[in-house]
């Protein structure tokens, strides 16, 4: 098992990390622009790997991708570099949209040549539409967005926190796209298999307060890391190499994840399985009439972010 890394900043790097301590492969190479960067964090990160399980940890360019079942693209213009870091600005993350779909343009062939039977994982935001640039750019290859996924974890850690139970026993997704437009699934969200409506109600609290509060947090969860270190990194490391493992083991899991939807002509999340192959199937959520229309409007937002980078 062998997983690819392209792209050494901070995102990168915690994806490295990340996936060598959870021993995600047996391989892992990690590629960039500068050759030195990525071997100086191979390097750094294969000093602690006696401590745990065994993986090769390597640099190399893009040749050395082949064999790799999935590739994780993290290269690209940050939130803080790029300027997406404004809670008022309703263009989020898709303010760098422009300039990475022209770094996604020049690298995706060169990883799809290296390794074109690879899953590629697109981690540098914005990326459902990136994934849709991906696509455009080597229509064959199999492209995930890590998506609303990172999104759903803090949508159950916040509520685990709020009702003081474990976050991994609690039942809560994000759909949509990963930016200022994604759809909370407060209608399905359950504890122990109880809604939370009717916890709340146990509870004489409101729903609408709960809402407010955790939908800031949560949409807004990346500015706030960043105002205190500079990036969002270490949560999206872990999600990226969670993801590799899905593939790689061909696990089948359903979570929700970025893929190619049809019924909108984007990329955006859904309940997915996800296997060897990237996403083999999609699962459509009942949803409230509120969370139809987040939905709907999640879309025509992605809809038009990739229209406009499309003619660039």
């Amino acid at each position: 098992m062998k997983i690819g890394i392209v792209g050494t900043g901070k995102v990168g790097c915690a994806c490295a990390m990340a996936t060598v301590i959870r021993g995600s492969a047996r391989e892992i190479v990690l590629v960039n622009r500068t050759r030195k960067t990525a071997e100086a964090v191979a390097t750094d990160i294969r000093y602690g790997v006696p401590l745990g399980r065994k993986v090769d940890i390597v640099d190399g360019d893009y040749g050395a991708l082949q064999g790799a079942g999935i590739v994780l693209i993290t290269s690209g213009v940050n939130e803080k570099t790029g300027g997406a870091t404004d809670r008022s600005d309703p263009q989020g993350r898709l303010r760098l949209l422009d300039a990475n779909a022209k770094i996604y343009r020049d690298i995706v062939p060169r990883i799809v040549a290296a390794a074109p039977q690879a899953v590629l994982l697109v981690v540098t935001d914005p990326p459902d539409p990136l994934a849709d640039v991906a696509r455009d750019t080597c229509p064959h290859a199999a492209v995930l967005s890590t998506g609303t996924y990172l999104d759903s974890q803090r949508f159950r850690v916040h509520l685990g926190r709020h009702f003081d139970v474990d976050p991994a026993h609690v039942e809560a997704q994000v759909i949509g796209d990963h930016g200022t437009a994604q759809v909370f699934l407060w209608s399905s969200a359950r504890i122990g298999g109880v809604p939370l409506a009717h916890l709340l109600k146990q509870r004489g609290e409101n729903l609408k307060e709960l809402r407010q509060s955790i939908e800031k947090d949560v949409r807004y969860a990346n500015i706030t890391i960043i105002e205190g270190n500079d990036a969002s990194q270490y949560g999206i490391g872990i999600v990226s190499a969670r993801i590799a493992e899905m593939v790689l083991a061909d696990e089948r899991a359903v979570v929700p994840i970025g893929s190619f939807q049809k019924k909108f002509g984007v990329t955006l999340s859904l309940p997915s399985v996800v296997a060897r192959s990237g996403v083999v199937r999609v699962f459509e959520p009942e949803l409230s009439d509120e969370e139809h229309s987040g939905l709907e409007k999640s879309a025509k937002i992605l809809q038009a972010a990739l229209g406009r980078v499309r003619h660039q």
